[in-house]
């Protein structure tokens, strides 16, 4: 008869793994695109604004 805990726990941290890889790649997008939106907020600097 099968192992159904073992294979369940593998399933279970393989489905973690994922979730933690999408969840950094989800970080990450965000994190570009407010850096990205912050820049366009940003005054010009000083030495450009002849």
């Amino acid at each position: 008869m099968s192992d159904y805990k073992q294979m369940y726990f593998a399933m279970f941290n393989a489905v973690s793994n994922a979730i933690e890889i999408l969840q950094k790649a989800q970080q990450a997008g965000e994190d570009a695109y407010i850096e990205d939106a912050c820049k366009e907020l940003m005054p010009p600097d000083a030495e450009h604004a002849d």
